[in-house]
């Protein structure tokens, strides 16, 4: 199938916060952005978050020609998507929502336009069901602040073609994107099925009186999260195998695994545990407000990434290695 990769109009159906991620990641790399969200208020929301943002995409780098005038919006889907190369949607996560949006998006796509959805769990499968041409649509699901950082999940569902996935993959990597081909249909994908598990273990500590929010966020702040944001959990663990490697690790920490120190099973949403939750995130806040502590987890990102591309340099490598 044709599909256009070399592409100047970037359109997105939906403003929260990936969506939004998404319109200053466009904008950064010098693309014409169009938009369509129905909400009250939306164009407003958006132009103050690019605005929040665009410090961020200075220290990184702008391409030529970005600028956050190349924003506009549209007062429907049609007129947002009919001159579209590419198509990000970021709608609420609801099946039938984003099968009916699909359907009116494909319709009034070129031909040629990859279409893609930032779902953090549903099946393309599933809501491309009524598209014209699900050949070339996909999910292209990123990670908050969709701006600065580089993972996105791609996948295509039971009528997306090979040629499609690779366009868009292509397409991610010329927005500064380090994409990652999740093989097959599954809920969560990759990175989401971890952080859940990861989180629903955090709500039974809390729950259990075990540690507070701040705590255990210290734990991951101080420990583990350094360690994976350059190598991730497999080569971690390899490393704690010695000089035998992952074999070692393996038969000397496996039998662990039947001890029953994890949950599995999310625990139940109690008042009482929401309550816990949210009055140790207020104290972790403080008096600063969710923009600031936006700005500040912004310029700790960059720099991360900075350090780790400098690092792998010295070492041969590329930043995506």
């Amino acid at each position: 199938m044709a599909v256009k990769t070399d592409i100047k109009t970037f359109a997105a159906i939906g403003t929260g916060v990936i969506g939004s991620g998404w319109i200053c990641r466009a904008l950064a790399h010098g693309l014409d952005v169009v938009v369509w969200d129905p909400a009250p208020g939306a164009e407003e929301r958006l132009r103050a978050n690019v605005a929040n943002a665009w410090p961020a995409l200075e220290r990184v780098g702008l391409a030529p020609g970005a600028d956050p005038a190349r924003l506009r919006f549209e007062s429907t889907i049609e007129a947002c998507v009919a001159d579209a190369d590419f198509i990000q949607e970021s709608a609420p996560e609801r099946e039938t929502l984003k099968l009916e949006l699909h359907e009116q998006i494909s319709r009034a796509a070129k031909p040629d336009a990859i279409i893609a959805s930032s779902t953090s769990g549903l099946l393309p499968t599933d809501f491309y069901a009524r598209a014209t041409h699900p050949e070339r649509c996909v999910v292209g699901h990123p990670f908050n602040p969709v701006y600065l950082l580089p993972l996105v999940e791609v996948l295509g569902g039971a009528r997306t073609s090979p040629e499609a996935v690779d366009a868009a993959m292509a397409i991610y990597r010329k927005l500064g994107m380090r994409p990652l081909h999740v093989r097959k249909e599954v809920p969560g994908f990759i990175a989401d099925r971890l952080l859940e598990a990861l989180w629903r273990e955090a709500l039974h500590l809390v729950n259990e009186g075990v540690a507070t929010t701040g705590e255990i966020d210290d734990a991951i702040r101080f420990g583990a999260g350094i360690r994976w944001s350059f190598m991730g959990t497999f080569l971690t663990y390899t490393l704690a195998g010695g000089d035998a490697g992952m074999r070692h690790f393996m038969q000397q920490f496996g039998p662990a695994l039947e001890l029953p120190w994890t949950k599995l099973v999310a625990p139940k949403l109690t008042d009482e545990l929401i309550d816990s939750v949210v009055e140790g995130t207020s104290a972790q806040q403080g008096t600063r407000s969710i923009k600031e502590l936006e700005r500040y987890r912004d310029e700790c990102i960059t720099e991360v990434l900075k350090a780790i591309a400098a690092v792998k340099a010295r070492h041969g490598m590329r930043f995506e290695d």
